[in-house]
């Protein structure tokens, strides 16, 4: 059980290293208000999704203690962010701000990941 939840925790990192890669070049073009949401960005969220439910689920079934607040927080976040990515995805510009909140909410979820224990 560990190796598959350690295979699903290198999914989830890929995932979160899609979306925060396509957001980060993407940050020259946001600076001229040419900024757009690239595929990467949502296969990337998609894959956060999958993975970590994937994980919530190994992790309860492996009897280890999950804590739903962090996962039902982190959730969120993630479904505000692959909700931006979704709509806007086909637009040619995206807002300044609209495109900033994806890479803030980003980061916030892996610093609520790595430093809420």
């Amino acid at each position: 059980m560990d190796v598959l939840i350690h295979l699903f925790v290198g999914l989830h990192i890929i995932g979160i290293a899609a979306l925060l890669g396509g957001f980060l070049t993407q940050m020259k073009a946001m600076g001229q208000g040419t900024a757009r949401f690239v595929p990467g960005m949502l296969h990337g969220a998609l894959t956060m999704l999958v993975t970590g439910v994937a994980l919530v689920g190994l992790d309860q079934a492996d009897d280890h203690h999950v804590n739903n607040i962090k996962i039902g927080v982190k959730l969120a976040l993630l479904i505000v962010i692959l909700g931006l990515v979704y709509v806007k995805r086909d637009e040619e510009r995206i807002d300044k701000g609209l495109f900033g909140l994806v890479g803030l909410l980003t980061t916030a979820n892996i610093f609520i990941a790595v430093l809420w224990t």
